[in-house]
């Protein structure tokens, strides 16, 4: 028996081709009759906190880099938002479907991987980019650890060659 959609998780990096990947997402849960829930995950940066720890002590640090990380995923968080309400503007039956925004942080797979199964989805979409001679060889490491790792189905969309299309930067 197939299993029947009803929660899909569009997971974005916000690269070129989200827009594209969203439509996808949107045009799936119209189909299928299901919510949507868009993920962004932001990874950490590496490396130490350099000439930081020589002027605030672990607290402030700990204070400073909390103050960061929401700020970050607030703007994140109002960046997919906005970009929403663009795509779906002319699209009344797709505005409802997306039910929530996550912004996390982390490891991408891992994070995509533990929403899956911990907000019980039943598909994961997600697009991958080529880049240059290897385009058409590999996927995004992204895409290719959840691929390999979830016995979920996974809708990888690929941008179509020569595809000119909005970005997440044009807000």
């Amino acid at each position: 028996m197939i299993l029947k959609i009803k929660k899909i998780l569009y997971a974005t990096d916000l690269s070129p081709n989200s827009a594209y990947v969203f439509r996808y997402a949107v045009n799936s849960a119209i189909k299928h009759d299901a919510d949507i829930v868009i993920l962004n995950v932001f990874e950490p940066m590496p490396g130490g906190t350099g000439m930081l720890d020589f002027y605030l002590d672990q607290a402030q640090r700990k204070k400073l880099f909390e103050e960061r990380v929401s700020d970050t995923m607030e703007r994140i968080k109002k960046r997919v938002t906005l970009f929403c309400e663009k795509e779906l503007k002319d699209d009344p039956g797709g505005a409802g479907k997306v039910k929530s925004i996550e912004v996390c942080e982390g490891f991408a797979p891992e994070v995509i991987l533990s929403k899956a199964d911990e907000l019980d989805f039943d598909a994961i979409v997600l697009g991958t980019h080529g880049k240059g001679i290897i385009a058409n060889t590999f996927l995004g490491s992204t895409s290719k650890r959840v691929l390999r790792r979830t016995r979920k189905p996974v809708f990888i969309i690929p941008l179509p060659k020569g595809e000119l299309d909005i970005t997440f930067h044009d807000f």
